[in-house]
């Protein structure tokens, strides 16, 4: 077969043994296109090995995500072996030529394996067998007077525990019955194994087994299954490594096996590479996460809420004040005196002056032809976030989905809007600053009070009281608010804001130095928190709240949202499902109920 203009000039990589090699390709394209000459021959080399994986073309597979949600699910920043990275990372079998077909085959041997067994063999006899031999034993057996009524239970009951309690309780290990009653366990368990595999394969076939026989079928036909799960999932995943190649070579040729140990040796090779572009950075021990693993965790996360938004117009925080502001708009006004030159519309107004003066030049622009771009204000935004970790978060994973939402917010500040202000506060027993690094590794407060009524009153200013001394699973969101108005007071702007996110009513609150556990919630927690969000409002400052649905959620609980809200000028938004696709608006300036996305 020839080469063709084409082929040469489009860069594809072709074998040798068919196409010859590069040099001869280009003189007879060279050759061939000597009569017209149209600029010559561009080579574009694409660095890619048809044989390698994966493709190009394909995406690449994701690392950091699983690392990622094992953090948050797990809270430990401890290092990650290789077999975790490999099954958090999902490679498309596609990719990897040649899987496929190998997997397929050794698939279909095992099952041809197991075919072969279950049409060869019938069961019913050794099961019959297994059976009689039990009985037969106990037949000859001579148990003590005081165990004769405890034994025939357990001899009609076919229980292995009460054989076994009847042994430890004859004394005399060495006498006959003891002795027999060893044997008679030992068979009552090989009956249950053939129960067992009776229960579980179709037998067909007219060969009869012995005991011993029956139990090696057993022990192969399950690890045809395990082997063949391990396929399944390796052809679903190309996770090669999840196949235990000692027992597929009792089945397989060498060579099969060993073309999948190559296999498995290259997707390693490829992880770790993967790894090392993805951020994950390898130690002695493992796996380490990187703050550019956290980046592209952050951007997909964003990438994942922003997925279904509709298109929309550009920009950053939208401000209402339109006047002299730092960011230009499409739109133009007349000069006025005070107008900044720099915002001039410099086309608008040169036509302008030679509209008045028809063509010529120079072009003479007096103070009427001047248009001046409007302006609008990008203002800056400071948020404080409450991250409720108290003891009810652990249910149902609600805290992940917390620790979720803050790193999506700070990738999404951190990528639009670096001039704002943000800052993570911890909420339980008490409210504690976090830096955004320490998100991932935030776990839900350990429950250390069962008591259904808890009353306590704890003097924090006594020095032989410290936070270790009080139980830290409770919630008090009037400390995170108290905490998040401090810092926002500090910001040098109007657009002042705190986010909470919960899924019910306080149980804890301070009066001066004394620190009140209220369970259940207590009228008295609820007041002060209200107190709180007014100190808000009063402020400026705006409360948010995303109220957490778990399956001790009451009226009272988003009752409480609504007037937190409203105390606080601020909103709810009651979420629905983990990926938070549905939420509830309360507006309290419109007093209208919204479905938002």
């Amino acid at each position: 077969m020839r080469c063709s203009a084409g082929e040469a000039a489009s860069g594809v990589a072709v074998p040798r043994a068919r196409f010859g090699t590069p040099a001869t390709c280009f003189r007879r394209v060279r050759a061939m296109t000597t009569r017209n000459r149209l600029g010559g021959i561009i080579h574009t080399y694409q660095k890619y090995d048809p044989r390698s994986f994966p493709s190009p073309t394909k995406p690449v597979p994701d690392l950091v995500s699983g690392a990622m949600e094992h953090l948050l699910a797990c809270g430990s920043l401890r290092e990650l072996t290789e077999e975790e990275i490999a099954r958090a990372v999902r490679i498309d079998p596609t990719q990897i030529a040649g899987l496929g077909p190998s997997l397929e085959s050794l698939i279909e041997m095992l099952w041809e394996r197991k075919r072969k067994i279950l049409a060869t063999y019938e069961i019913d006899r050794v099961e019959r067998e297994a059976a009689e031999r039990y009985h037969e034993l106990s037949w000859h057996m001579v148990p003590p007077r005081r165990l004769r009524k405890r034994f025939e239970r357990a001899l009609l009951g076919e229980q292995l525990f009460d054989l076994e309690r009847l042994w430890y309780d004859v004394g005399d290990e060495r006498g006959a019955f003891a002795r027999h009653l060893v044997q008679l366990i030992d068979r009552l368990s090989d009956k249950y194994q053939i129960d067992e595999l009776a229960a579980k394969y179709e037998f067909i076939g007219r060969t009869a087994m012995s005991i011993p026989r029956a139990l090696e079928i057993k022990d192969e036909l399950e690890t045809i299954d395990r082997l063949l799960k391990q396929l399944e999932e390796a052809a679903k995943t190309a996770h090669v490594g999840v196949i235990d190649l000692s027992e597929l070579a009792e089945f397989a040729e060498p060579d099969a096996v060993a073309g999948l140990r190559d296999l498995a040796r290259r997707i390693e090779e490829y992880v770790r590479h993967l790894a090392q572009q993805q951020g994950l950075e390898r130690t002695a021990h493992g796996y380490q996460l990187t703050p550019k693993a956290y980046r592209l965790f952050q951007g997909r996360l964003l990438e994942r809420v922003f997925t279904k938004l509709e298109a929309s117009r550009s920009g950053r925080h939208r401000g209402p004040i339109v006047g002299e502001g730092a960011v230009e708009m499409q739109a133009t006004k007349p000069y006025e005196f005070g107008d900044s030159l720099a915002n001039m519309d410099v086309p608008g107004s040169l036509l302008n002056a030679m509209i008045r003066e028809g063509p010529g030049v120079p072009v003479r622009v007096i103070q009427e032809d001047v248009e001046i771009h409007r302006t609008r204000n990008a203002p800056k935004c400071a948020t404080v976030v409450l991250l409720d970790m108290s003891g009810s978060m652990r249910y149902a994973g609600l805290y992940v989905n917390v620790k979720r939402m803050g790193l999506a917010l700070e990738g999404l500040i951190h990528r639009e809007y670096p001039g704002d202000y943000l800052q993570f506060v911890e909420v339980a027993t008490f409210a504690k600053p976090r830096h955004a690094g320490e998100i991932a590794s935030l776990l839900p407060k350990p429950m250390l009070m069962y008591d259904p009524i808890v009353r306590m009153k704890a003097d924090m200013s006594d020095e032989r009281i410290s936070e270790f001394d009080v139980p830290p699973h409770f919630t008090n969101i009037q400390h995170g608010l108290q905490l998040a108005r401090r810092f926002l007071a500090m910001q040098d702007t109007p657009n002042r804001q705190i986010i909470l996110i919960t899924d019910g009513l306080p149980t804890a609150h301070f009066e001066e130095q004394f620190l009140y556990l209220l369970y259940p919630p207590h009228p008295q927690t609820e007041a002060a928190t209200l107190r709180e969000g007014l100190l808000c409002r009063r402020e400026g400052i705006t409360a948010n709240i995303f109220l957490l649905p778990t399956w001790s959620q009451s009226t009272e609980d988003v009752q409480f949202a609504y007037r937190l809200a409203e105390s606080a000028a601020g909103r709810v938004f009651l979420t629905a499902g983990k990926d938070l696709d549905r939420y509830v608006l309360w507006d309290y300036l419109d007093h209208r109920r919204e479905i938002v996305a």
